[in-house]
């Protein structure tokens, strides 16, 4: 099964239960682009307590972090860099702040992409963004594909199959250059790098918010690595006020 694989369920249901815990707050950060709404959902639906926002003070509150993103790279690190947002995820990953990168908002961790002309990303993770090499096969590619996931241990994928089918929608893909920040892949055409995993940065190519049961595993499995991570900065000062 790869590309046109339907989701497998089964054995996934209950696994997104019991919830995690409402004290996890994750914020989706708000740039003007992507699917800002339909995240916050999933997050709620799985038992964060979760946000929309570009306020740095809340961002910096939160427990994680998530990017999504649906349109054009050059155009997204414009917006990021308008709203000061980017150094804003800079400084929360070197601060240990466990960030998810969906979609466009992985490939936006990247130092540079090729799209529309190129432009400079997050350099969050040493590599590029290049078209597919999809060969025949129609761009974009969209559907359900099969992701392997080539590190069994990372805390993301607790819970889910080695082998998953997730939903895609994307003509690029990225090309890390270290073969340990690759955590899963997936074939359309060729190989091409689905999910990634640098220190407290964590990316999947694939829209989780859109991947059934699978999607909402990875997503708590997300959230409890946040609630989990050491509180940094605002989250810190929030949780000291908290229990003074």
């Amino acid at each position: 099964m790869s590309a046109g694989a339907t989701p497998n369920d089964a054995g996934l249901g209950d696994s997104v239960s019991p919830l995690v815990r409402e004290s996890v707050e994750l914020a989706v950060v708000d740039y003007g682009m992507g699917n800002r709404r339909s995240v916050e959902k999933a997050l709620t639906h799985i038992g964060a307590r979760a946000s929309v926002s570009s306020d740095h003070d809340e961002l910096r509150r939160a427990d994680g972090l998530v990017v999504p993103g649906v349109g054009a790279f050059p155009r997204a690190m414009e917006r990021l860099r308008e709203l000061g947002l980017d150094e804003l995820l800079r400084e929360r990953v070197a601060a240990g702040t466990p960030v998810l990168g969906i979609c466009l908002g992985l490939q936006l961790a990247f130092e540079r992409s090729d799209e529309l002309g190129g432009a400079d990303g997050l350099g969050l993770i040493a590599g590029e963004i290049h078209g597919l090499r999809a060969g025949a096969l129609k761009l974009p590619h969209i559907g359900w594909n099969e992701v392997r996931f080539t590190n069994a241990d990372s805390p993301l994928i607790a819970g889910l199959p080695r082998r998953c089918a997730f939903y895609h929608v994307h003509s690029l893909a990225a090309e890390p250059e270290r073969e340990q920040d690759v955590l899963g892949v997936a074939e359309y055409g060729a190989q091409f790098v689905t999910a990634v995993e640098k220190g407290s940065f964590y990316g999947v190519q694939f829209h989780a918010e859109k991947s059934s049961a699978a999607g909402l595993r990875l997503l708590a499995n997300f959230a409890r690595i946040c609630g989990d991570a050491p509180a940094t900065g605002a989250a810190l000062a929030d949780r000291s006020g908290a229990s003074a």
